[in-house]
């Protein structure tokens, strides 16, 4: 793994999940495959694996780089921005 800029920017501790669930798959009724968790501001939403991209999107919308995995026993993290697992 590595080290990025983006990481020790981030809050501590991590912020509360907003949602169980991505809002956005659920507003048009889609099944989001895998959940992530921005660790900017708490935004769930679905991984590119999904249709709708919500995770990926909600980083081209606010900037917010790293997020981690929101799935059960997970807890590894990403960052766009560095396109790399931190």
């Amino acid at each position: 793994m590595n080290e990025c800029p983006h990481v020790s920017l981030l809050p501590h501790p991590e912020p509360p999940p907003l949602t169980a669930t991505c809002p956005e798959c659920e507003a048009v009724g889609s099944h989001p495959v895998q959940l992530r968790l921005c660790l900017a501001c708490g935004h769930v939403g679905c991984c590119d694996s999904s249709p709708l991209q919500h995770a990926s999107a909600h980083f081209k919308d606010t900037g917010h780089p790293v997020m981690r995995s929101f799935e059960p026993g997970e807890s590894w993290r990403w960052c766009f921005a560095d396109d790399a697992i931190v």
